[in-house]
């Protein structure tokens, strides 16, 4: 038998390369595997040779310590693989297949997988609906920033790649189809972006990079991005989107103003979530401060889709309310706006498909966009410490050196 690696959360700022068991068709007892799934049978699932996994955003907040798990999680839910074992109930997924993998965790069965909710399965995760790979209070399936994982009920999650040398080519883009894709696009089309639209998206982050790209495929007419992040700024000029910096130029309203003629956009987008710091030199943080500046900027009847993460216990919390996520949003700001909110985790399974199509065929460039950077699976605790900087780079961990020159 294989043996296995991944990368492991080790406590606050730290994670390290270790060797952990090669995975079976069962979810057994290990860090954070909630009680009431050990010893859960998945003789629908697969297990997947891990051609690539990327390092997220959201995994970074539990790395800072800002979440409640514990040492010892496997990292890791951003997951394209070929199928090497298929469990005696798949019967579509083949052996050989190159799949990307959601990284919602969903059966496929309940009420929710068949309103295509299947962020919010009621099956997988028995403290609450929605779950994912190798992240805290989601039911304890292990991560994916390995050599090998086990993915459940794959004939219904996976997404095959139709040619499986051309997505070998196209695998920086179709790498980002297991999350950041579809989180960026569902976050531009649950703020209403259409044809002609001008967009605000919070953080230049690769998720808010990603949103900035799906906002241009859905056609809007100008795109801006706001970070505090001089680097990442520059990212997002580089494929055509106006800047704002919000370090040197706090007022986002007289920014956007200069830019549109008017201090104000059609819809606006969240992704930074509950680690937001306030606008201007040294503002700490302030975990409702993108919530209300975009309030403040998307005018009335306006659409605010926020991909951005926000958590229910967070032990770095600036306070007693906000450690368990209770924050001062103007939410009577809103109302007087009569904006609409849409909140929680992509669905993305909503949406991969229709992505994969607009990658192989060009339209799509959401590797360049997001500057993916492909690095190995030793590498992943310094690309961790460099992503924690601000380094303007979504990571693209090769477990198998398929693709590094």
């Amino acid at each position: 038998m294989a043996g296995n690696r991944a990368v492991v959360y080790k406590g606050p700022g730290r994670v390290a390369v270790e060797d952990i068991s090669y995975p079976d068709l069962i979810l057994r007892d290990g860090p954070g595997v909630n009680p009431l799934n050990v010893g859960r049978k998945c003789d629908h699932g697969v297990i997947l040779k891990v051609v690539t996994t990327n390092i997220c955003g959201s995994d970074q907040h539990m790395v800072r310590g800002r979440t409640t798990a514990p040492s010892g999680l496997v990292l890791g839910h951003e997951i394209t693989g070929e199928v090497i074992e298929v469990g005696r109930d798949v019967e579509f997924i083949k052996k050989g297949d190159l799949v990307s993998v959601p990284f919602n965790i969903a059966c496929g069965r309940c009420r929710s997988c068949k309103e295509q909710n299947t962020h919010i399965c009621e099956n997988v995760n028995p403290d609450r609906p929605g779950s994912a790979y190798g992240y805290v209070d989601m039911g304890g399936w292990v991560g994916g920033q390995s050599e090998y994982v086990m993915v459940p009920y794959a004939d219904f999650q996976l997404l095959k790649f139709p040619d499986k040398d051309q997505a070998l080519e196209k695998i920086l883009d179709l790498t980002m189809l297991s999350d950041i894709f579809p989180t960026g696009y569902h976050g531009a089309v649950s703020a209403g972006v259409k044809p002609g639209s001008t967009v605000y998206v919070a953080g230049a982050g690769p998720v808010g990079l990603a949103a900035a790209h799906s906002a241009q495929l859905l056609g809007a007419s100008v795109v801006i991005v706001g970070d505090l992040n001089s680097e990442r700024l520059a990212q997002a000029r580089s494929f055509g989107c106006e800047t704002v910096n919000l370090r040197e130029y706090p007022n986002l309203g007289e920014q956007i103003e200069q830019i549109l003629g008017i201090p104000e956009v059609d819809c606006a987008i969240d992704c930074v979530g509950f680690e937001a710091h306030g606008h201007g030199a040294g503002a700490g943080e302030a975990p409702a401060a993108v919530l209300n500046s975009i309030m403040e900027v998307t005018r009335a009847g306006g659409r605010l889709g926020i991909p951005g993460l926000y958590v229910t216990g967070d032990p770095g919390g600036v306070d007693e309310d906000a450690k368990i996520g209770t924050l001062k949003v103007r939410l009577g700001l809103g109302w007087a706006k009569a904006h609409t909110f849409v909140t929680g985790q992509t669905p993305a399974m909503k949406y991969h498909r229709d992505l994969m199509m607009a990658i192989l065929s060009g339209k799509a460039q959401i590797a360049k966009a997001v500057n993916a950077t492909l690095i190995s699976l030793d590498q992943a605790p310094a690309a961790y410490a460099e992503f924690d900087q601000g380094a303007s780079k979504k990571f693209v961990i090769d477990p198998h050196g398929m693709f590094r020159k």
